[in-house]
């Protein structure tokens, strides 16, 4: 059983069910505080609240709440008045309806609490409503007042009770508008290849091995010091400096991703990876054009060693016929000298 103080007593409203609860905080803080001290001699600094009307110093138990008015005028504000709101759910946290959880965008939620059952009356309608929630797979979404103001609520089912996280209010969210970079980039399909290799490289994580390291290097600063020692030097910041190619950081983090996996050197190594399974578009005319102009330029090349071949060829021919030209006049010169001497 949790043993924590309850801040708030109350009940859930489920239709005309009642179910008494405690609510107590489902978190806790773990981060070092430090106390503000005089650097010359380590003496506190304290603050202490003065009456500004009798210049003195009071009590916590003479301070109360008072609202200023726009001319300054303070209008006194007490428990009674505030425990007496004409609300319903100043005392009642009211379930208004349920829906299904990715409906909830995280930006709304705040502060986390467990409804703790209110005695043995409870036990029966609180584990109506936890079971209903489960098998729903719904929340449910709740308003309930406390320190002051009315607020959101959502309800969950956590192991086996019921966890309700604070919403804020849908017009406290501010919208993102004019954030995102207003550069147009275009962004290539082997870029996000490797993206997505880094992403599938760092794997999941069990955010129970996650801790605090900031604080434990806090701590033991703080042991040193005690120690009358050195405090433990900072590690040498990375190299920093502009990326001026995206793909080679993409390859050297997917690389140094694999390796502090503890993979191996040849696996480290970030080769071709698969097409992604995207709809490509159809070849662009231009590309049509290249391989057009491409088979011109081939078949032109070919025209034109045909030409010089049939050229030669017609070269070797004219001058064999000439050379039997020539042999046939001589054969006739020879012929009519041997008549003639006849």
């Amino acid at each position: 059983m949790l043993h924590v103080r309850s801040i708030w007593n109350g009940a859930i409203s489920f239709g005309l069910v009642s179910i008494p609860i405690k609510l107590v905080n489902a978190t806790e803080s773990h981060s070092i505080s430090f106390r503000q001290i005089h650097t010359e001699d380590g003496g506190r600094i304290r603050y202490r609240k003065f009456c500004e009307l009798e210049d003195r110093e009071v009590t916590q138990g003479e301070i109360g709440k008072g609202y200023e008015d726009a001319d300054g005028t303070i209008i006194p504000i007490t428990e009674e008045d505030l425990s007496s709101l004409p609300l319903p759910t100043a005392k009642t946290i009211e379930i208004v309806a349920f829906v299904p959880a990715d409906r909830i965008d995280p930006l709304q939620m705040d502060a986390a609490y467990y409804l703790q059952a209110g005695g043995a009356p409870a036990a029966k309608p609180y584990t109506l409503l936890r079971e209903a929630l489960k098998r729903s797979n719904k929340v449910a979404i709740a308003k309930f007042a406390l320190r002051g103001r009315e607020r959101l609520g959502m309800l969950r089912v956590v192991g086996e009770a019921i966890a309700m996280h604070g919403l804020l209010w849908p017009d406290e969210v501010r919208t993102p508008e004019g954030l995102a970079p207003d550069t147009h980039v275009t962004v290539r399909d082997q870029e996000l290849d490797l993206a997505d290799a880094l992403m599938d490289t760092l794997g999941e994580v069990d955010l129970e091995d996650l801790h605090d390291e900031y604080r434990e290097a806090v701590e033991e600063v703080i042991a040193a010091k005690a120690a009358g020692e050195a405090p433990p030097q900072a590690p040498e910041p990375a190299a920093g400096g502009k990326v001026l190619d995206l793909m080679a950081a993409l390859e050297s983090s997917v690389r140094a991703a694999r390796e502090s996996r503890g993979e191996e050197a040849e696996h480290a190594e970030v080769k071709s990876l698969p097409q992604r399974k995207t709809a490509r578009a159809a070849p662009k005319q231009t590309g049509g054009k290249k391989s057009t102009s491409t088979t011109k330029k081939t078949a032109a090349k070919k025209t034109t060693a045909a030409k010089k071949s049939t050229a030669k060829s017609g070269q070797g021919t004219t001058k064999k016929t000439a050379a039997k030209s020539t042999a046939k006049k001589t054969a006739a010169k020879k012929s009519t000298s041997r008549k003639r001497s006849a």
